[in-house]
């Protein structure tokens, strides 16, 4: 591995109604850095960088790519000739080309998912002091992608073996392979997740709250704006991770992990945590269960040559909600 892999660093939603949305996500607490008629760019209140969440209108909702930071543009270069010699088609996206990026690779990941590298993205004054502006859940920056792809194993390998990525947990079903892994770059329990399931589909993203109390906060703010409804699951915690949750559906239905309370993963001699699938306190620790919707819905993934849907294909292993033993 030559290459420095920092961080998950942003995601580009399409979405139907900007203002929706725009309504929707101030609620939670994020600042917006830019807008025009066709996007906005929002970040967290921490975060130093223009965005971590670019929203585009379009006409109907997709995923178009999840990117990680990298260090250097060095790192780009060594990640394109990785690709390339694997044979992945790349698409370069020049400096300039995107509002606030820098030059960026863009590549359909081993599991089709869109994916992007950069390293150099414009500067935003951050507000973690400016508790004028804090409000709603109050976000502080992002923290990790949620992935529902047809081959854990798979995702897995490449993560691990060929990025660097290193695993904090990872639960097995009964046929004993991986259904699902959490792997991460920077010293946290993950950057990315992958779980069993029809894909290849983006199930969440998660963004980092400084206390639990702002999960409640959060839920209060939006119950009395009248998106109770938006409120999927949780408040709760997780077994997996220990981090408190709250997962939300935005106006097109992309979710969105509230998260606060997991733990430090940077100790070379750290080893990954197993569960079992039908654990119950694996999924959430206080007992009660998701509901069906968190297993069966996602949203759908662009190619980043096309910008056409990818097609989804069936796990590898069985598909089926988790069976709890009380």
């Amino acid at each position: 591995m030559d290459f420095d892999i920092i961080r998950a660093g942003r995601a580009v939603l399409h979405v139907t109604d900007l203002e929706k949305s725009r309504a929707f996500y101030e609620a939670l607490g994020f600042i917006e850095t830019a807008s025009d008629d066709e996007q906005i760019f929002f970040r967290g209140l921490e975060e130093h960088n223009h965005h971590s969440l670019v929203l585009k209108k379009r006409e109907s909702p997709a995923v178009e790519v999840i990117s990680y930071k990298v260090k250097s543009e060095k790192d780009i270069d060594q990640l394109a000739a990785f690709y390339e010699k694997q044979g992945t088609e790349l698409r370069w996206m020049e400096a300039g080309s995107q509002e606030a990026v820098g030059r960026a690779l863009r590549i359909q990941d081993p599991s089709g998912l869109p994916v992007e590298y950069y390293a150099g993205m414009d500067q935003a004054e951050r507000m973690i002091q400016k508790y004028h502006h804090h409000k709603g859940a109050k976000v502080q920056r992002i923290d990790h992608f949620n992935c529902m792809v047809t081959d854990v194993e798979k995702a897995y390998a490449h993560y691990s073996n060929d990025l660097g990525f290193a695993c904090s947990e990872y639960t097995e079903g009964e046929e004993k392979k991986i259904w699902a892994a959490w792997l991460h770059r920077k010293p946290s329990v993950h950057d990315v997740a992958y779980m069993n399931g029809l894909g290849p589909r983006l199930h969440h993203i998660g963004f980092w709250l400084k206390d639990p109390m702002n999960l409640i906060d959060g839920c209060d703010v939006l119950a009395s704006m009248g998106y109770g409804p938006a409120i999927e699951r949780g408040p709760g915690r997780h077994g997996l991770s220990n981090a408190l949750f709250l997962y939300l559906r935005d106006p097109d239905g992309h979710r969105i992990e509230l998260y606060n309370g997991d733990y430090l993963t940077s100790d070379p001699d750290f080893k990954p945590v197993r569960w079992d699938l039908d654990d119950p306190m694996r999924q959430t620790f206080w007992g009660h269960e998701a509901p069906d919707s968190w297993f069966n819905e996602a949203s759908e993934v662009l190619n980043v040559h096309s910008n056409k849907k990818v097609t989804l294909t069936e796990p590898k292993l069985k598909k089926r909600k988790p069976t709890f033993v009380t």
